[in-house]
């Protein structure tokens, strides 16, 4: 019983700040996935803009 009592603590003491990193991981990684796209349509909108002087 006394594993039982320190796998809850652990968790109590460091279950939410991973939980709360790995939402904020997984949400940063979608943002910059859309980021990524926007600045790669806005490099092939310049891009042609330069083709067509």
């Amino acid at each position: 019983m006394e594993h039982a009592n320190d796998i809850a603590m652990l968790l109590g003491n460091f279950g939410f700040p991973i939980l709360v990193s790995v939402y904020l991981l997984v949400r940063f990684e979608q943002k910059i996935g859309e980021l990524t796209e926007k600045v790669n349509s806005m490099a092939r909108i310049v891009e042609q803009k330069m083709n067509n002087r």
